[in-house]
């Protein structure tokens, strides 16, 4: 019952001494209605009764409180938390993948040890399927379900809830190596690495880039204007998309235009005109798009580029531009003279004086 005892100083010593106790192992599917946690099944935390909470206390058993579950059946080994002391006595509650780990199965025999494992620095996980790659942050949601965990063991398989899904995930390597092969994950900094799921394959990505290769020549090959697309549309019936496509198709003429016979009637032909039987390809000239006033057409504005000849011939146009004044200035009121005069305004004399 005592702790330890010391000759020197004539007192007592805490020394952690090591709890180890069997119980029968029951999954938490089969715990008690009140007191049932069902997301404990995806998580590393065990359940046990309050007597091993008083042993515990009086052990001086170190923070956080790590157990070595041991199957006696074949010798199997794994690690734990412990969630809550709230189990019948002599029984203790596991996840269900705990137990599937441990190859046992409800009532069988447990030794629960207490333990001490190092702090993980790095673990190396298998997703055991590959539905795990539609997860599209798995880094992010490990780091949030793992705070339901208080060691990983090699060999061990984990499972996980997210998104109303379950994976399961193995844990291949950790580090730091110890004798247990289990780390701590509790108040530490660590380095996540996923190997290939269970399932995986490689995909061969030359094959996919030629695939893609091949279906995009295959479309330019036989890519054709959809005239279907356009017939009915609204922007199509304003702009008289049919009757361009005609002229486009025929080419442009010197006398365009519409002609009236003598009684004042139009000789256009409304006939219909099959859309499918129109050629059009991007090569050549762009046909020009008139619109009548009132109407706008939201297309892509071309702007082309200007050549040599072009910046030539607009310099000769703008070399002798201006603007010119003539030497009179035009006098806002009307009847008034461009100029002043600087003579006085008194009567002339005559030339020749006349005397009677």
């Amino acid at each position: 019952m005592f702790s330890g005892f010391t000759p020197f100083g004539g007192g007592y010593a805490n020394l952690p001494q090591k709890f180890e106790d069997f119980f029968r192992c029951y999954p938490v599917a089969m715990m008690n209605d009140r007191i049932r946690k069902d997301d404990a099944n995806y998580g590393g935390k065990i359940f046990l009764p309050t007597s091993a909470l008083n042993k515990l206390t009086m052990l001086n058993i170190r923070y956080p409180m790590l157990f070595e579950l041991t199957a006696n059946e074949n010798g199997r080994v794994t690690h734990c938390g412990v969630l809550e002391f709230i189990a019948e006595e002599g029984r203790a509650y596991l996840p269900q993948w705990m137990l599937e780990t441990l190859g046992v199965q409800p009532g069988s025999l447990l030794k629960i040890g207490s333990t001490d494992v190092p702090l993980g620095q790095f673990v190396k996980l298998e997703p055991q399927s590959v539905d795990f790659l539609d997860i599209s942050d798995p880094k992010a949601v490990l780091e949030n379900v793992l705070r339901k965990f208080s060691t990983l063991t090699i060999e061990d398989i984990i499972e996980i809830s997210y998104n109303e899904k379950t994976y399961k995930i193995k844990i291949l390597e950790v580090k730091p190596e110890s004798p247990s092969k289990g780390i701590c994950v509790i108040e530490t900094d660590l380095v996540t690495e996923f190997a290939p799921p269970v399932g995986y394959v490689e995909p061969d990505y030359q094959a996919l880039q030629q695939k893609e290769l091949e279906e995009k020549q295959k479309k330019k090959r036989e890519g054709k204007f959809d005239l279907s697309a356009h017939q009915n549309g609204s922007m199509a019936r304003r702009i008289d998309y049919v009757a361009k496509l005609k002229e486009t198709n025929a080419g442009t003429t010197a006398f365009s235009g519409e002609g009236q016979t003598l009684s004042g009637k139009s000789n256009k032909k409304n006939g219909d005109t099959d859309l499918s039987k129109i050629q059009i390809t991007l090569d050549g000239e762009p046909a020009r798009l008139s619109l009548p006033d009132g109407q706008l057409f939201f297309g892509f504005p071309i702007v082309l580029p200007k050549t040599s000849e072009d910046e030539e011939a607009s310099s000769a146009e703008n070399a002798f531009k201006g603007k010119g004044q003539s030497l009179r200035k035009s006098n806002k009121r009307r009847g008034k003279s461009d100029h002043t005069s600087t003579k006085s305004k008194t009567p002339k004399s005559p030339e020749v004086i006349e005397i009677d």
